[in-house]
């Protein structure tokens, strides 16, 4: 099994600005000088990996309902706002160390 030149956090990244931002896929993969066909199998393993439906990538329509969405990202950002507060505490720990 050959190994992937690209990180699994590169990977996840490009799939989030595909699904966060309605980017197209052709247009992602153009910009980063990637194989379209590679892209849409990273978006489509990234869905079935979070139990997201597999759908048509150029369909813009969303089933989330305007208060389900509200309340995922209000649960998305209390926890990048905990991981900022622990990165935030590590990088004054290890700043006090080196000095």
């Amino acid at each position: 099994m050959r190994k992937s030149k690209y990180s699994k956090e590169f990977k996840d990244s490009t799939v989030q600005l595909i699904l966060n931002n309605n980017e197209s896929v052709i247009k992602v993969a153009a910009d980063l000088d990637l194989n379209p066909k590679t892209l849409y199998y990273w978006v489509t393993s990234y869905k079935k990996a979070h139990n997201i439906s597999v759908r048509s990538m150029n369909s813009s329509a969303s089933s989330e309902s305007i208060e389900d969405e509200n309340k995922r990202l209000r649960k998305e950002n209390k926890l990048l706002k905990q991981e900022r507060d622990i990165l935030k505490k590590a990088t004054a720990y290890f700043a006090k160390e080196t000095l």
